[in-house]
C-alpha cells in the first residue's frame, strides 16, 4: 500500500509562498511606473495612422490608376473616367492587420548603467517595447511576444499583462532571442545589447527568416560601453558575475575592444541586411523617442 504524502501545515505553506508573494509584490509595484512612461513615450511620438501605402481592400482612397483586364466593375469611378479617354479604378490603402512579436533581453547584462543618472539597459528596452506595443495596438495591429505566453493580438487590454512579462528577468548572464518562438510570417523587432554570443544572435535571425518572419533588431548600450572610458587598475565583472577579469593598465584595453565591438556591430548590420531586417544601436543617454521613432518606422518597412 502506498504511504499517504505528507501533509503541509498552513504555516509551512505560509513561509515557502513568502518570498514569492514579496517578487510578485514588487513586480506589480513597478508596473504601473513602466506603463505611465511606455504611455507617455506614445503619446509624445505623434505618427499618424500605420498605413501600409499598398493596394488592397482598405477603406481609405490611395489613388487612381487605368483599369486593367481582371479589375472589378465595382472600382471604376466613372467621374474621373469621363474626363479622359481611359477608363480609371479607384485604388484603397491596404490596411490589414499585421502580427509583430516582440523579444526584449531580459539577462542580467541589460542591468547596467554606468551612471545613477541613466536608466539601465533593461528600463530602456523594456519602456521602448511597450511604447510601440501601444503605438501598434492603437493603429490596428496585432501585437505579442515571441514564444508562448502572450501571442500576436488584436487591442490594447493585454497590454498589462504585456507589461508585467517584460519586467521578469530570464535568469541568464547574458540573453540571445530564439527564431522558432516567432510566429511564422510576422514581423518581429527584438532589442538587446548583443554582448552576448553572436552566434545565437545570427542563428536566431537565421530561423525567423527561413520561416519568414521579417524585423528590426536594436541594439542597446550604455554610453560607457561605447566609449570605454576606464584607465588604470580596473575591475570588469559581468551583471550575472560569471565572467571576471582585473587588469592593471585598462586604458591597454580600449583600442582592442573599441576594434571588438565595431566588428560586432558590422557583423549584426550584415546579418540583418542579408535577412531583409533593419538594424541599428542605441545609448541610453538619448531621448527613448529617436529609439521609438526608428523602430516605428523600421517596421514599416519590414
Amino acid at each position: 500500500m502506498t504511504p499517504p504524502a505528507p501533509r503541509q501545515t498552513p504555516g509551512a505553506a505560509t513561509a515557502a509562498a513568502a518570498p514569492l508573494r514579496a517578487e510578485a509584490e514588487a513586480l506589480a509595484a513597478r508596473l504601473p511606473a513602466l506603463l505611465t512612461e511606455a504611455d507617455s513615450l506614445a503619446r509624445s511620438v505623434i505618427l499618424g495612422e500605420h498605413g501600409r501605402r499598398r493596394p488592397g481592400q482598405g477603406g481609405d482612397f490611395w489613388q487612381f490608376r487605368q483599369a486593367q483586364p481582371g479589375d472589378p466593375l465595382r472600382l471604376i469611378d466613372w467621374r474621373r473616367s469621363a474626363r479622359s479617354d481611359h477608363t480609371y479604378v479607384q485604388d484603397r490603402e491596404w490596411q490589414v492587420a499585421q502580427g509583430v512579436a516582440l523579444w526584449v533581453d531580459g539577462s542580467a547584462a541589460m542591468g547596467f548603467s554606468s551612471t545613477p543618472g541613466l536608466p539601465t539597459k533593461a528600463a530602456r528596452a523594456r519602456v521602448l517595447a511597450l511604447a510601440l506595443a501601444i503605438l501598434l495596438a492603437r493603429g490596428g495591429e496585432r501585437v505579442g511576444l515571441a514564444g508562448p505566453d502572450l501571442p500576436p493580438r488584436r487591442g490594447t487590454a493585454h497590454l498589462p499583462r504585456l507589461a508585467e512579462l517584460l519586467l521578469r528577468d530570464d535568469g541568464t548572464d547574458y540573453g540571445a532571442p530564439d527564431g522558432d518562438a516567432l510566429p511564422p510570417q510576422t514581423r518581429a523587432v527584438l532589442i538587446s545589447d548583443c554582448l552576448g554570443d553572436p552566434e545565437a544572435i545570427a542563428r536566431a535571425i537565421g530561423q525567423a527568416a527561413g520561416r519568414g518572419v521579417r524585423g528590426v533588431l536594436l541594439q542597446i548600450l550604455d554610453p560607457a560601453e561605447e566609449s570605454f572610458p576606464f584607465g588604470g587598475r580596473t575591475l570588469f565583472e559581468s551583471m550575472g558575475g560569471t565572467l571576471r577579469h582585473e587588469t592593471m593598465q585598462a586604458d591597454d584595453l580600449r583600442a582592442r575592444y573599441l576594434g571588438r565591438l565595431a566588428e560586432r556591430k558590422e557583423r549584426l548590420s550584415a546579418l540583418a541586411l542579408a535577412a531583409g531586417w533593419r538594424f541599428t544601436t542605441h545609448h541610453t543617454d538619448r531621448p527613448a523617442a529617436q529609439a521609438l521613432l526608428w523602430l516605428h518606422g523600421a517596421l514599416r518597412g519590414a
